[in-house]
């Protein structure tokens, strides 16, 4: 491990070797698939399809990612993506919108075969809007074939920005800069492509106030940079390393306070929408009186994108 002004700097091998067991999983199968509500690019709440599939894991260690556990280790075989977007589909109900998450990158071939890209948008064309996600460093002419091959759907692309601290990004290892973010954001743009961001909350190295400030900085730079959408998660642990680093005092997992107010926040900038991840949120919230009514105010904004009254508890004070 090497350290740069206070930020350590780890290798592949550091992250790799820190690693629990990966989950067992079905190459021809999604990991997981539902319908939501979602506020769209045009405000209004639609239904969006979202399938989680099963594919080779990203080959950037980023320090913070635990999606690797459901993902295979060998390249995915040409067919498989379009099997499991065809289960899915075939047993969700009727959406407008659909995500096509797969824990890495949609562009990477060793992920998402290029020979799958048409059976695939002949199976997602019919929604108003494709959401994937890919690295910053791998938004190159492929997204616009694939743009093309899905019309009259418009595609959207996430973007892993996680903070615009510039340290702290080399800490995470994402392998890429902000520069790199800023070249990728312009690229899709200029191809009429919209942009959401990935951002975290409370990633390590940073005490819980600038864990946030830092976050609000992240969601402007994104904003700046005419990103439509920010997406904020709370940095978790399980993936081995953010144990080591929460046990070593560099990392500990965001307060359900913050979540509440990087919303509130990043709202009342409007400035595009702004989301924060509720998967198993009750694990931030301490107080079991008032943790389920705080996750239900945070929902309804999500979805609304507009302020909610403030939960007050005797219990907890807050």
């Amino acid at each position: 491990m090497l350290m740069s002004e206070g930020f350590a700097l780890f290798t592949d091998e550091q992250i790799l070797a820190a690693r629990p067991e990966r989950n067992g999983v079905d190459p021809r199968r999604p990991h997981k698939f539902l319908v939501e509500p979602e506020c769209n690019a045009d405000g209004e709440i639609v239904d969006v399809a979202t399938l989680f599939l099963i594919n080779r894991e990203c080959p950037f260690r980023c320090l913070m990612c635990d999606l690797w556990k459901n993902t295979l280790t060998e390249p995915t075989s040409p067919g498989d993506i379009p099997e499991q977007i065809h289960w899915a589909l075939t047993r969700l109900p009727a959406a407008r919108e659909i995500k096509l998450y797969n824990s890495g990158n949609f562009f990477d071939p060793k992920a998402i075969p290029p020979e799958d890209h048409v059976a695939i948008a002949e199976m997602v064309c019919g929604f108003e809007t494709v959401i994937i996600e890919n690295h910053p460093n791998l938004c190159r002419e492929e997204c616009l074939r694939f743009r093309d091959r899905i019309v009259p759907a418009r595609l959207e692309i996430a973007l892993g920005l996680e903070t615009c601290h510039p340290k702290l990004l080399t800490t995470l290892n994402k392998r890429m800069t902000l520069t790199d973010f800023d070249r990728a954001v312009s690229f899709l743009h200029a191809a009429g492509v919209r942009t959401r961001a990935f951002l975290l909350l409370n990633p390590p190295y940073l005490d819980e106030f600038e864990g946030l400030d830092w976050t609000l900085c992240s969601i402007d730079y994104a904003f700046d940079r005419g990103v439509d959408c920010c997406s904020v998660i709370p940095t978790r642990a399980g993936n081995g390393m953010m144990e080591r680093l929460q046990n070593d005092g560099h990392f500990s997992p965001p307060k359900g306070g913050a979540l509440e107010r990087v919303l509130e926040k990043g709202l009342l900038k409007r400035r595009g929408r702004v989301f924060v991840d509720l998967w198993d949120a009750s694990q931030f919230f301490d107080c079991v009186e008032c943790r389920k009514k705080r996750i239900e105010r945070l929902h309804t904004m999500n979805l609304k994108q507009t302020m909610r009254p403030a939960i007050e508890c005797g219990e907890c004070s807050s």
